[in-house]
């Protein structure tokens, strides 16, 4: 008895100077947001004098400039227009109709080298920093800027961050005020873009103002990784410690790790470092945890850790991360493994923009999408083709979906090895990411040398950083073993999913996995070709020359071990690259779901075989006046054994479900009830459409109830327009007027229409949007007041719809 009572004081003593700690570091550091209260201005690329004299006056001739320039703080920006970031400025602009490629495939929005008045963005933003903390560290971080974005403080130039995905931080620390106000200004040129599809354009990800003691841990400087044993985790932490006083210091660092509770597991012991001024280190610790929760799709745990400096017997500095411990394995005949158990990938490639918003997402919204991918029973997401927001990993380790984290381009230059390493260092502790990809279709240069010795180089990097995981590389190749093939360590395939058994056969020791598979076309709601209005049928039909439709694809990589899996072109809807055809489509048809992340009915293929939940669904509607007598052609996509169908309660037949596949009756239209009944192991399942009602009434279903009235949080409200008994229209599309009452404010409207030239961003107060197919999307963010919001949609003829929502404390 007195063994566990003295163990369990000790347990306690270190709990409570754990506690200690929190409060103290507290003070040692802060990481306040930068957000709120920006001013933003349009540039002009083309007429310096319309771009505030930005490259006819010398801003670079000495290192301040306190005149009355734009980067001075003197600079009278009162005129300027209020916004908050994450924002995005391509989103509100016009669509404009053009037949350059560069304009389709950004989704006719005006901006690139042929705008040049809506193509540079000026930022500023003014804050003030109490006197009491001159003796901090200062760093400005920056989560995304789209793009070639300019920083300067005081009138100090920091840097230019050429990437639109990478975030990056600069330490600001010898140019800030304590006795007046800082001004920070940001030049953002979106000239140029970087991808070829919908990029948006401003401070779309968030910014944040870091200030630490001066000797500290760097951005990306802790790196947790585990080992198994059994039933046990050895967790290795290297943490790196720099220097930036102007004297060797004397330093101490230890580490603790908590429960996803927040509950004391384990310290390491303190270890002693000494630094000269301007150096950095490397600590290496362990610590050993019994009885480990492993990190799974179905139980994402998380452990927390963190790493704490002290000096002069003072805590000077903690960085405290989440982390998951999970095993991986990669078998060229088996497939792929985690935590030991065989896993079929099951994955959606996707661009981050949605619809109303654009690429600027609050951080729920990644939480949102995430969910119904993993509804649908996807288990892993591709971030095509650059680094994800830091949130988006979030969500992934919290709900439990792998990641395949891409770099922007195959490059081996200065600028890119340092855009390849900060995306590692940055993501390395996130359990969700399960492998890297160092690029995707670089056709002119993956078969050659170019292409072997820059692969080469960034995979030697890849390792250095990261030697526990691995890396693939998306190429549009078939079996063709050169380039990049002959180095990368799990071969990637974007379509040619008719080459990878061969492939196989002749290089059987090299895992082989789908980077992007599929890409049938399809319009949520829509049944017929039409070339006119540029839409395509919602079934599994269509898919362009280069790729296939999903029973194609999805039969060889669930049938055969090899495969690792494979992500699907793509999980929603995104804007720009339209296809098959261009104007007036402004977005793609790729998506399972589409911009709004309202299903297709592709989605409930992929549902009916990625998923154990019972699914039995019927398409298309059942609203055919027009085609009395004549033949419809009716689809079932399920997993049960068998389905048989009726027609007002007469049977049309009885067919067994192949499997990794689905259903087909041809129908004589005559309104009523087409009803399926299945069975799946014995189980009888369900499920019926019907002839509707005229459009009567307008329903609202908000994602959630309860918002955070912090400013930040949001939540997505759907709109479905109903018949009387509440059946939803299936080809209602009236106009939709928004009301919203209480400290909130509506930041998008969407209806899944790829062909829809509506606003996304409406004037304060003349909110709308017409739904498409029965349905449209309002997105809102909740103020800093708590009370209740009311949010009300009404439409001419039609019974008004309404929703409460409540604001609470955090």
């Amino acid at each position: 008895m007195q063994k566990i009572t003295t163990y369990s004081f000790a347990k306690l003593s270190v709990f409570i100077s754990c506690l200690l700690v929190n409060f103290l570091a507290v003070n040692a550091q802060e990481k306040t947001s930068l957000d709120e209260g920006w001013k933003f201005h349009f540039g002009n690329s083309a007429h310096p004098e319309k771009d505030f004299d930005y490259g006819n006056t010398l801003l670079l001739h000495k290192s301040n400039v306190f005149e009355t320039t734009i980067i001075s703080p003197k600079f009278v920006d009162t005129a300027w227009s209020k916004i908050n970031v994450p924002h995005d400025w391509v989103v509100a602009l016009p669509f404009v109709k053009s037949s350059t490629h560069e304009m389709d495939s950004h989704g006719y929005k005006p901006v690139g080298g042929l705008y040049p008045e809506t193509s540079i963005g000026w930022y500023r933003k003014h804050f003030t920093v109490d006197k009491s903390k001159s003796n901090k560290r200062f760093e400005i971080q920056f989560d995304g800027i789209y793009r070639n974005a300019a920083i300067w403080i005081n009138g100090f130039y920091v840097g230019t961050n050429f990437s639109g995905y990478l975030g990056k931080s600069y330490d600001i620390t010898d140019y800030m005020n304590f006795d007046t106000e800082n001004v920070m200004v940001v030049r953002v040129d979106a000239t140029q873009s970087e991808g070829w599809f919908y990029e948006g354009a401003g401070i779309y990800r968030h910014v944040w103002l870091n200030s630490t003691d001066k000797i500290f841990i760097p951005e990306g400087g802790l790196f947790v990784h585990s080992e198994v044993k059994g039933k046990n985790a050895i967790v290795n932490i290297e943490t790196t410690v720099q220097n930036n006083t102007f004297n060797t210091s004397n330093s101490t660092i230890y580490a603790y790790i908590t429960d996803r509770n927040g509950k004391f597991i384990a310290k390491t012991s303190e270890q002693k470092i000494t630094l000269a001024s301007a150096k950095n280190t490397i600590v290496k610790q362990k610590l050993n945890l019994n009885n480990a929760h492993l990190w799974s799709l179905e139980n994402p745990y998380l452990y927390k850790v963190i790493s704490v400096v002290k000096s002069e017997n003072k805590i000077v500095h903690q960085t405290k991360t989440r982390f998951g411990i999970r095993t991986l394995k990669f078998d060229a005949q088996e497939g792929f493994f985690l935590n030991g158990k065989h896993l079929k990938i099951q994955g959606t490639n996707n661009h981050q923009d949605h619809a109303g918003i654009g690429s600027a997402l609050p951080d729920y919204m990644q939480y949102y999408r995430i969910k119904l991918l993993k509804k649908m029973g996807s288990n892993a997401y591709r971030t095509s083709h650059h680094a994800p927001t830091p949130e988006l990993l979030e969500a992934c380790d919290s709900l439990g979906m792998l990641v395949l984290d891409e770099q922007r381009l195959l490059n081996s230059s200065p600028e890119y090895i340092d855009q390849f390493e900060r995306l590692i260092r940055r993501d390395r502790n996130h359990p969700s990411v399960f492998l890297w990809s160092i690029g995707n279709e670089e056709g002119g240069i993956q078969k050659t040398e170019y292409g072997k010795k820059i692969a080469q180089s960034l995979l030697a990097i890849q390792k250095d950083l990261d030697p526990f995981r691995t890396s693939t590389y998306a190429a549009d190749m078939g079996n063709e073993f050169k380039g990049v093939n002959e180095v990368i360590p799990i071969r990637g395939f974007n379509y040619r999913e008719y080459a990878v058994a061969d492939y196989h056969r002749d290089h059987p020791n090299q895992p082989l996995l789908g980077t992007e598979m599929g890409s049938t076309v399809t319009t949520r709601g829509i049944y017929e070709k039409d070339s006119i209005r540029a839409y395509v049928p919602d079934q599994d039909i269509t898919a362009p020359w280069w790729a296939s439709k999903a029973e194609t694809w999805w039969k060889l990589a669930a049938e055969n071990d090899y495969w690792l899996g494979g992500f699907v072109w793509t999980g929603f809807d995104y804007r720009g690259e339209p296809t098959p055809y261009q104007w007036p489509n402004i977005n793609s048809h790729f998506g399972i779901m589409d911009v709004c992340g309202f299903p297709k009915n592709i989605y409930y293929y992929y549902q009916s075989w990625w998923t154990n939940e019972d699914v039995l669904h019927i398409s298309p509607h059942w609203n055919w006046p027009e085609k009395l007598g004549e033949p419809i052609d009716v689809w079932v996509n399920s997993n049960a054994d068998g389905v048989e169908l009726f027609l007002n309660g007469k049977s049309l037949g009885k067919k067994a479900m192949p499997r990794n596949s689905h259903l087909q009756w041809q129908v004589n239209y005559e309104p009523g009830t087409l009803e399926a009944i299945g069975y799946k192991k014995g189980k009888k399942i369900t499920s019926k459409i019907e002839t509707t009602g005229q459009v009567l009434i307008v329903v609202l279903s908000p994602d959630k109830n309860l918002l955070t009235a912090d400013g930040k949080d949001a939540t997505v409200i759907n709109i479905s327009l109903t018949d009387e008994k509440g059946r939803e229209v299936p080809n209602a599309n009236n106009m939709i007027s928004f009301y919203l009452s209480g400290d909130a404010k509506i930041i998008g409207v969407g209806n899944g229409d790829p062909s829809s030239h509506e606003p996304d961003q409406c004037k304060v107060g003349a909110w709308q949007r017409s739904a498409f197919n029965g349905k449209c999307q309002v997105i809102i963010q909740a103020g800093k007041s708590v009370g209740s919001i009311k949010l009300e949609a009404k439409s001419n003829g039609l019974q008004s719809g309404s929703a409460i929502i409540n604001l609470v404390k955090s």
